[in-house]
């Protein structure tokens, strides 16, 4: 079945109890990264044009879009990759910051490759290869923990729930 048919067997749409509610309900944002890794392990890490610190290829989700299709969609955008993302390896919860609402940070394996990639100039400014260890002065503090959480869930085959970086 494909999602539109799931959403036809699910039936018709709970009506809502008191009109408009469900406008007023907080919203979370969701994003969705790769873990990419190169033949000896090092972590495939983007410098973007819009932030002053280093991230992993992915982005935040569109309206409908699931963190595991915002993933791909960002990869292939952000590198020019069109990745079968592997499985799921942390959720992270990210607690509202400044402007920025609450966050759900979905962390996929994105595999190792070899390949050369397209960075998109005007989101990526370059693409770095480092251990996890040589990106962590460039990482905030939170993305350190969550990549962490990631490279171990490579291991232990488990995915990882966290807080802000931190397992539970």
């Amino acid at each position: 079945m494909n999602r539109q048919d799931d959403l036809v067997a699910e039936g018709e749409p709970e009506k809502e109890f008191h009109p408009g509610i469900a406008a007023r309900l907080p919203r979370k944002t969701v994003a969705g990264g790769a873990l990419i890794r190169d033949p000896a392990g090092r972590i495939l890490f983007l410098e973007p044009t819009y932030k002053p610190t280093l991230d992993i290829p992915g982005g935040i989700a569109e309206y409908d879009e699931s963190p595991y299709d915002a993933c791909r969609r960002e990869v292939k955008e952000e590198i020019g990759l069109d990745l079968e993302i592997g499985p799921l390896l942390v959720v992270d919860w990210v607690p509202a910051l400044g402007p920025w609402t609450d966050a759900l940070a979905f962390i996929f394996d994105g595999g190792v490759i070899d390949a050369p990639l397209t960075p998109d100039p005007t989101e990526v400014r370059a693409t770095h290869s480092l251990t996890l260890l040589e990106a962590t002065p460039h990482l905030r503090p939170s993305m350190t923990r969550r990549l962490t959480l990631a490279l171990q869930a490579l291991t232990t085959t488990h995915p990882t729930y966290a807080t802000f970086g931190r397992e539970l």
